[in-house]
């Protein structure tokens, strides 16, 4: 399969991505596990809720792929591992990816792996390892036809707040996200900035690559849709949540809320009309 035909089933016509993370337990933090416990029966639930990708790890992509029928979400398989997300890092830090990813993300019929591009203060050996994690990755892809989303991520001094903190300087997002472009991505997943209405900028400089957005932390509903909204209107292709859909009490709705913005250019009124049930 070549990658326009993955690049076909991620993404609408008119060229729109939902994809819900639910990768998290990869990374080995307590507080990460929350309404995932039960892989199963998370998966099931966001299968249901039919959003466009599911971002799964290699140990957990068979419940996605197991449910039988042609209607649900395609598999965007996490390729990498990393120790950086705790309140106190340890004294050393990695990012590793699995051993022959792009032949597992092909048995397991993945339109997309993905993998980080983690910037932190004072760390320049972990974003090295980072760089030559997507140069090795950009060489399988291209053999096997698949999609690279490349995960630019800039992250705060670990004291400034106590643990994983991304940091919303578009000064230091731009060139990340350039830079994993450089490097050959065909998705960009980058954090929002920290004025929403600036993102265009983030858009701008990833060129014809599309941008897909990162949730983050658990947020408000009006806080995310009022985001999300902004963000689409800036130029981005599309959004990946995790905690924000699989945390929420209605992940369906949640799901449904935030497709309509993303395929449909709904309002912020419209979507949380439809979180409250009410459309």
């Amino acid at each position: 399969m070549s990658r326009k035909a993955r690049m076909n089933r991620m993404f609408s016509e008119s060229g729109k991505c939902f994809d819900v993370a639910v990768d998290h337990g990869f990374f080995n933090e307590y507080s990460f596990l929350s309404s995932i416990e039960n892989m199963e029966r998370a998966i099931a639930a966001i299968v249901a809720a039919g959003p466009d990708c599911i971002q799964l790890s290699v140990g957990q992509a068979k419940h996605l792929q197991d449910v039988p029928g042609k209607r649900k979400p395609g598999l965007v398989l996490r390729t990498d591992a990393a120790n950086i997300y705790g309140s106190t890092l340890p004294h050393y830090l990695f990012s590793e990816i699995i051993d022959h990813a792009i032949e597992h993300a092909v048995r397991l019929d993945a339109v997309a792996v993905c993998v980080n591009l983690l910037l932190l203060p004072n760390e320049p050996e972990l974003h090295y390892q980072c760089v030559k994690n997507v140069m090795k990755l950009k060489s399988d892809c291209e053999k096997y036809g698949m999609v690279l989303m490349v995960e630019p991520l800039v992250m705060l001094p670990n004291e400034a707040k106590g643990g994983y903190m991304v940091d919303g300087d578009i000064r230091k997002i731009m060139p990340l996200v350039r830079q994993a472009v450089e490097l050959g991505a065909d998705v960009i997943k980058a954090d929002p900035c920290d004025d929403v209405d600036e993102y265009h900028r983030v858009v701008e400089v990833a060129g014809d690559v599309p941008v897909l957005v990162r949730g983050g932390g658990r947020a408000s509903d009006e806080e995310i849709v009022h985001r999300t909204v902004k963000l689409m209107e800036q130029g981005a292709a599309g959004i990946v949540y995790g905690r924000n859909v699989i945390q929420h009490p209605h992940p369906d709705r949640m799901t449904k809320a935030l497709m309509s913005i993303v395929h449909e250019g709904a309002s912020a009124e419209t979507a949380l009309a439809i979180l409250e049930g009410k459309a």
